[in-house]
């Protein structure tokens, strides 16, 4: 995932986690709770992941403190290593907990279709594998996918790229479907068949033909440029061919 190695931990006095989550750009990530990560069981798989992986943990567990591992590296492993974690802990039930509140409170943002009226959207990758794709948020009202709300500053926090440099594979394929799965309550009414904008010139509705026949002309229009081309192209042709024969007589005589 992305990092900004302006965003060094060294210096900070609150808990890692706490930290990592106050960043700016990490508005979307909730905090993952500490008997979660200290089971093994949780992290099965990951120490393929990321390099230095035991010093990462001890890191995002505060077993070492920041001064005690002032290096970009090892804090950008860490980082990554929390954000594969935190996709599996928003898929149980205290993750789903936490990411509701968040929800609730429109943190990941709203819906920039006008239609949704400011439907709230939750983050979702469009890959689990890292490095593949950036997070992205989906409406559940008009069933599609955008690029992340502006990141909004908090007072105090570091840069970190914006929430548009977060890796998808932190949130998953699979958190946002299951989410309104479990809260179904929060499903929201699909879109009108008729709430779509329709285009409009002096006050009349723009008729598909009228697309249609302006795609017409277009082909049309670059069919006789194209013939001209090749007609001037050809004449160009004769005339060397011409001026070549004319030079041959010349040189005869």
């Amino acid at each position: 995932m992305a990092f900004n190695e302006d965003s060094s931990a060294s210096g900070h006095d609150e808990p890692w986690i706490q930290w990592f989550c106050g960043l700016k750009g990490h508005e979307m990530f909730c905090e993952v709770e500490r008997t979660y990560i200290e089971d093994g069981f949780n992290l099965y798989g990951l120490r393929q992941c990321v390099q230095s992986f035991s010093d990462c943990l001890d890191l995002i567990l505060d077993r070492i403190g920041p001064d005690d591992s002032d290096d970009s590296h090892l804090t950008q492993n860490a980082c990554t290593l929390y954000g594969l974690i935190h996709a599996r802990y928003i898929i149980t039930a205290h993750g789903l907990d936490a990411m509701y509140n968040k929800y609730a409170t429109k943190e990941f943002g709203t819906c920039p279709l006008i239609p949704c009226g400011g439907q709230p959207v939750l983050p979702t990758g469009l890959r689990d594998d890292l490095g593949a794709e950036t997070v992205k948020v989906f409406c559940p009202k008009c069933q599609s996918v955008y690029h992340p709300p502006p990141v909004r500053s908090r007072s105090g926090s570091s840069g970190m790229g914006g929430s548009c440099g977060v890796d998808g594979a932190c949130f998953g394929t699979t958190f946002p479907h299951l989410f309104l799965m479990t809260f179904s309550n929060l499903v929201p009414d699909p879109l009108l068949a008729d709430s779509a904008y329709t285009p409009r010139v002096f006050g009349f509705r723009v008729h598909e033909t009228a697309r249609q026949a302006s795609s017409a002309a277009s082909s049309a229009r670059q069919m006789i440029a194209s013939r001209r081309a090749r007609a001037r192209d050809k004449e160009d042709k004769d005339g060397r061919s011409k001026a070549k024969k004319k030079k041959k007589r010349k040189e005869s005589f």
